[in-house]
């Protein structure tokens, strides 16, 4: 969590208490990661409409439609529990940060902040500035500050990144050969990018258990969570990220990727899609994963993902607008 900085006459918005836990803009480092930054989602933009149009350009929407009429109520229903099961621990991930971060808020406020910044924020990009801003909104007539915000927010970044990379990690280090073979991710690969998620992932949780002094990075003073926290987030992080992983798996056909498997590619999708800060990774995110699973079918995938755009993205975010609506409205009558 970055240190409280001095008392101001006037608290400054979330956007920019987040900017300054990064680097200064003169900071080579900086300089160099924000060049980059600029060039990376161009890059990725153009790879993804080339993968996809390799792909897709000859699917017809009556193949789509078949694929989805396949699907039936029993993975419909399943794909909106899961969704709705994934809103529900990132809000106990939110509450397990803001407790960490020193705010005492009961579980219900909770649900609803958490939904409203991770559905706004998934859909629109920008995550950390977006779903912080909605934090500091929702959180602040309960006396949560904005350093408070700030903490909560890289917690549960954090939480996802941890459990994203021991939940990918474990299955492309459990996948059978076979299990692999449906994929385009060769087994030496497989098992090396496994070892180094997982290896990761624990690691994060050695630093926390060894690391309890506050350190400096950039000139700002950081304090890991302790080996307790830090063991919760990688646990409802895993969970959190299988249970979002199997919105889109229980969509493909019957006879396509094993579980195990499919994770390893959903993984890699995952990071394609953030590093192109594209808002949910769109188009990056489907070429990644129509690259990795070629044994699937492509109207199949096609549909698959069109359900889980729905279900874990549209869906909340038309909910989300609409509560974000009334509650504002309600606020102001009172």
């Amino acid at each position: 969590m970055t240190a409280p900085d001095a008392p101001s006459p006037a608290p400054e918005p979330v956007e920019v208490e987040l900017a300054e836990a990064l680097p200064p803009p003169q900071h080579r480092l900086a300089a160099v990661a924000r060049a980059a930054l600029r060039v990376v989602p161009v890059l990725l933009l153009i790879a993804a409409a080339w993968v996809l149009w390799r792909e897709f350009h000859k699917l017809s929407l009556e193949a789509v439609a078949h694929a989805i009429a396949g699907w039936g109520a029993t993975e419909i229903a399943l794909a909106l529990a899961l969704s709705a099961a994934s809103f529900m621990l990132m809000a106990v991930i939110e509450w397990v940060g803001l407790r960490w971060t020193g705010a005492r808020i009961a579980l219900g406020p909770v649900l609803l902040g958490s939904f409203l910044a991770n559905a706004i924020a998934h859909a629109i990009g920008a995550n950390l500035l977006i779903s912080g801003a909605i934090r500091a909104r929702t959180y602040d007539r309960y006396g949560v500050t904005l350093t408070q915000v700030a903490g909560t927010t890289v917690f549960a970044a954090v939480s996802f990144a941890v459990g994203l990379a021991a939940l990918s990690g474990g299955g492309l280090l459990l996948a059978s050969q076979a299990e692999l073979d449906a994929t385009a991710i060769t087994a030496p690969v497989a098992r090396a990018l496994g070892a180094a998620l997982v290896v990761g992932a624990l690691g994060y949780i050695v630093l926390c258990a060894l690391m309890r002094r506050p350190f400096a990075v950039f000139g700002r003073s950081i304090t890991l969570p302790d080996v307790w926290d830090a063991i919760a987030q990688l646990v409802l992080g895993v969970v959190d990220n299988a249970i979002a992983a199997a919105i889109l798996w229980i969509l493909l056909p019957a006879h396509g990727p094993s579980y195990v498997s499919f994770v390893g590619a959903y993984a890699v999708a995952c990071i394609a899609g953030l590093i192109s800060s594209v808002p949910g990774g769109a188009g990056v995110f489907e070429s990644a994963m129509a690259a990795l699973l070629p044994s699937v079918e492509v109207a199949a995938l096609a549909a698959a993902f069109l359900g889980y755009r729905l279900a874990f993205y549209i869906l909340p975010l038309m909910i989300a607008a609409l509560v974000l609506a009334i509650d504002t409205i309600r606020h102001r009558k009172s």
